[in-house]
């Protein structure tokens, strides 16, 4: 290697330091912002206005800047990675669920879309110490008080800590999905570079369940040597579309962007078969893949060729296909959510509509209902875990909204 390429690597290595990713309360920097910004410039006149209540798809001037409300969240803290990722996954821990006695302890994993291939990764998160932002009317009096402890640096008190531990992948990480198999947790990623990887993962976070372990684990840069426990490089394009079955654990399925479909089964080696056979359907690049919650070997896709197919994995690949809505859209279908309590399916495409789909009516090809609320492309879709009647959708108009 030359010293030039030497240096560029090093520059680069700086740019995407993981290592050194911190987490930081969001109430400090965002008090601060808040106060500049509660009036602003009235162009030449040198007078000020108030701030001004943003509404959705409203005209932004280029002077103009957002400011985040903070009193709208209970908790709300910014975590910085070092380079920007397209996909993140919650691990599941033993500390138990539906959890909101502060701090709250949060183990993620991300992947990272950096600017150049050969310096992308799996990030292995523990977020903990994170305390309750939104302030109580009885503790308004008490701001001095608030400071100082917020300033604590170094002790437990308030501050946030977040320990990263880097997985070294092969090119940009497109989508990755964790799981629980035979008391190891997995991470499967889809690769840029047209593969997909099983990662064990055990590794990484114990060392970021531990400070001394996490140091030991950056500074000799252990994930530089990190291989994936399993490699298909079967897919003939690069792909998005991936997911766990919740119902066989270890049993997976992955889609490309050139239309096809594998299914994995895991062996009895500790390994995965993957059907060289694709399943026969989707004529375009699929976009999403949702298992039935409760229905082994039963699981749904979207794709840009507008359609929404259930499939039964039981059947030959050429037949799995088993009820489809051929314009469930009237562009691409980019994601899906399949509801964990209701045989219902959310989905969201291009054309900025949100579709629910009853299962026990879908040969109909028609939704149960629709919402038009988005003004671009929606690109994710999620129904809440335990309240059948509530979900998510977010787009590329900048906008959440909850259903």
């Amino acid at each position: 290697m030359s010293a030039q390429e030497d240096e560029e690597r090093m520059e680069v290595a700086e740019d995407q330091n993981i290592e050194d990713a911190i987490l930081e309360d969001a109430s400090d920097e965002e008090d601060k912002d808040g106060e500049d910004n509660q009036t602003t410039s009235n162009g030449g006149g040198g007078g000020r206005s108030k701030a001004k209540v943003y509404l959705p798809g409203q005209a932004l001037d280029n002077d103009e800047e957002l400011v985040c409300d903070e009193s709208a969240y209970i908790m709300l803290h910014q975590a910085h990675t070092g380079a920007p990722c397209l996909s993140f996954d919650v691990v599941q821990d033993p500390l138990g669920d539906d959890r909101e006695e502060f701090p709250l302890t949060a183990f993620l994993v991300a992947g990272t879309q950096a600017a150049r291939t050969h310096v992308n990764g799996v990030i292995v998160m523990k977020m903990s110490n994170m305390n309750r932002t939104q302030r109580e009317k009885d503790d308004e009096s008490d701001d001095s008080g608030e400071e100082s402890d917020d300033e604590d640096v170094g002790g437990d008190g308030k501050t946030p800590h977040l320990n990263c531990a880097l997985i070294k992948h092969a090119g940009c990480v497109n989508r990755l999905r964790v799981t629980t198999f035979n008391g190891t947790q997995y991470v499967a990623s889809w690769s840029e570079m047209g593969r997909v990887h099983i990662y064990n993962i055990n590794e990484q976070l114990a060392a970021v369940d531990d400070n001394h372990a996490c140091r030991t684990y950056q500074q000799n840069k252990v994930g530089d040597g990190v291989k994936p426990d399993f490699t298909f490089s079967g897919h003939q394009k690069e792909g998005f579309a991936i997911d766990w079955c919740p119902t066989t654990r270890g049993m997976l399925a992955t889609g490309d962007c050139r239309r096809d479909i594998h299914i994995w089964r895991p062996n009895d080696k500790g390994s995965w078969n993957v059907d060289q056979r694709p399943l026969v359907g989707h004529t375009d690049s699929v976009e999403d893949i949702q298992w039935s919650p409760n229905e082994a070997n039963v699981l749904a896709s979207c794709s840009v060729d507008k359609s929404i197919r259930i499939w039964d994995c039981r059947a030959a690949p050429s037949k799995a296909c088993m009820l489809t809505a051929d314009n469930a859209h009237e562009s691409d279908v980019n994601v899906i959510s399949w509801n964990r309590n209701e045989p219902l399916i959310a989905s969201g495409g291009d054309d900025g509509v949100l579709h629910i789909w009853d299962l026990r009516q879908f040969q109909t090809k028609t939704p149960v209902a629709t919402f038009k609320h988005h003004t671009d492309h929606i690109t994710t879709v999620e129904w809440h875990p335990k309240e059948s009647t509530i979900l998510a959708s977010g787009g590329d108009d900048d906008q959440i909204a909850l259903w």
